[in-house]
């Protein structure tokens, strides 16, 4: 490889990596090219990007953004998995690992900081973002509910009440 062609390299993979809210650092070593492109295609569709690069290169890379402790997760040929949303990239990948054994998080690359296989597994079992959101705002909204549940309560309440006197004037003037 030339080596223009390896400075490309490390700067896609450094972009890549400012890019990304998370990189996971993935082995893959003993699947095959069914298995792989499988992955591949459960990642896509949840625009996570998978791609190998050369070790050296991605350490290089890893130095240069001062991430070096990152190297510790690259041994032997290693996927690297690019996602702008961390949930959906770390699930996915535990997900695939219980079908496929030899698909397995090695660590990686959260918002800027070195995390480990045991991180990305926690983050894994997060629910998916729009899930948070949802929770967050039925939070938010339960106290308000109850508020108009009690507004409107009063107006109720004396529609019931007049009700009830004008039976008992009716009641009074029939006797």
């Amino acid at each position: 490889m030339a080596t223009t062609e390896k400075t490309a390299e490390i700067a896609e993979l450094k972009e890549r990596i400012e890019g990304s809210s998370v990189v996971i650092l993935t082995k893959y070593v003993g699947t095959n090219s069914e298995q792989v492109t499988d992955l591949r295609k459960r990642l896509r569709d949840q625009a996570v990007r998978l791609k190998v690069y050369k070790n050296t290169l991605a350490q290089l890379a890893l130095n240069e953004l001062n991430l070096g402790d990152a190297g510790k997760f690259i041994e032997g040929p290693t996927a690297w998995a690019f996602s702008k949303d961390p949930v959906s990239a770390a699930k996915i990948l535990k997900d695939y690992a219980k079908d496929v054994p030899q698909v397995e998080m090695r660590g990686g690359i959260l918002e800027g900081r070195v995390v480990t296989k045991q991180q990305l597994e926690a983050l894994a079992g997060l629910p998916a973002r729009e899930v948070l959101i949802a929770q967050v705002v039925g939070t938010m909204a339960a106290p308000l509910r109850n508020f108009v549940g009690v507004l409107a309560a009063v107006p109720r309440n004396l529609v019931n009440v007049l009700e009830q006197i004008r039976k008992q004037k009716e009641s009074a003037a029939a006797a």
